[in-house]
């Protein structure tokens, strides 16, 4: 049972006129006829009765005339209800993000997409770029964002701000010269594996073949407010996004620096699977970012 026999059927009756109804749907008196004949032998039954210049309903046509405009009116229901979801958007947004973007990016970008929508709500959870990416491989999650790249077929990446490293010290050190040779005398706070920073590091720091064994790593820390406050205390030195220790250059209790020869940017990405289909919600976060100015607050 088709659509397009239904309404053949239903206009028919209405007009009572196989030609009117040609007219009504744009199709040929011949294709009205035919669909009518399918639908009554799907049916089992005769539904109009064609006897004489006029076109009655059957019994069975009286049945089943009031079940037609009720599939027919649950199509357009189904459809209009579509549509105004599409056009409403509305609802929460449960989205997994690494350390940097989680606690310095994301809040600006909740403010700017929620200017824009404000029924939405969002409910964010701090993983490392490698958990979120291994979850959405594995299936257990669709989208996150990250500030590494793993690449795989069913991934996508959407980088939506640059990232700046820098080395972040004790407001009192002072460095003559910023070669990579200070890395060798310093006390090291890292992040713990997994984290987005510190594999960026790593692989920008074999580029120079210098190897985290080759470093004096007193402590492996997974929160960044941590290592901030054991940096401020003296304890040691950690490379950290420049967006991150802001606050503490402004109050003079943190400085950073540069390394030369040693680039440290970087991107943070929305990552999604390509193959699963993303809610309409979540597809109008993901155009909103590939079009977020991003935020100038450095």
């Amino acid at each position: 049972m088709e659509f397009n026999q239904l309404e053949s059927f239903i206009s028919v009756v209405k007009h009572k006129s196989f030609s009117k109804a040609a007219r009504e749907l744009f199709l040929t008196q011949p294709s009205i006829s035919n669909n009518i004949q399918n639908l009554e032998k799907e049916l089992g039954a005769v539904l109009l009765d064609r006897k004489g210049k006029t076109i009655a309903l059957t019994d069975s046509g009286k049945i089943f005339y009031r079940y037609a405009l009720e599939l027919i009116n649950t199509r357009e229901q189904a459809i209009h209800s579509i549509k105004d979801h599409l056009n409403k958007i509305e609802g929460k947004i449960e989205l997994k993000a690494s350390s940097i973007p989680e606690q310095y990016i994301l809040p600006y970008i909740i403010k700017d997409f929620t200017k824009i929508y404000p029924k939405v709500t969002f409910s964010v959870i701090h993983k490392n770029s490698m958990d979120i990416i291994d979850d959405i491989l594995i299936g257990k999650e669709s989208f996150g964002i990250v500030g590494i790249k793993c690449e795989a077929k069913m991934l996508e990446y959407i980088n939506f701000y640059q990232d700046e490293l820098v080395l972040a010290t004790p407001y009192e050190k002072e460095y003559p010269k910023t070669s990579s040779n200070i890395l060798f005398s310093e006390n090291f706070i890292f992040r713990k594996e997994g984290s987005g920073t510190r594999l960026f590091i790593e692989e920008r720091l074999s580029e120079k073949n210098i190897s985290l064994e080759d470093l004096n790593i007193i402590s492996i820390i997974d929160s960044n407010e941590m290592i901030k406050k054991m940096i401020e205390l003296s304890l040691g030195v950690s490379f950290i996004s420049k967006i991150a220790i802001k606050d503490q250059e402004t109050l003079k209790i943190i400085k950073s620096y540069k390394i030369e020869g040693l680039d440290l940017t970087r991107d943070f990405y929305f990552v999604y699977n390509k193959n699963r289909t993303l809610s309409p919600l979540v597809e109008t976060f993901k155009d909103f970012l590939l079009n977020w100015p991003g935020l100038d607050i450095i």
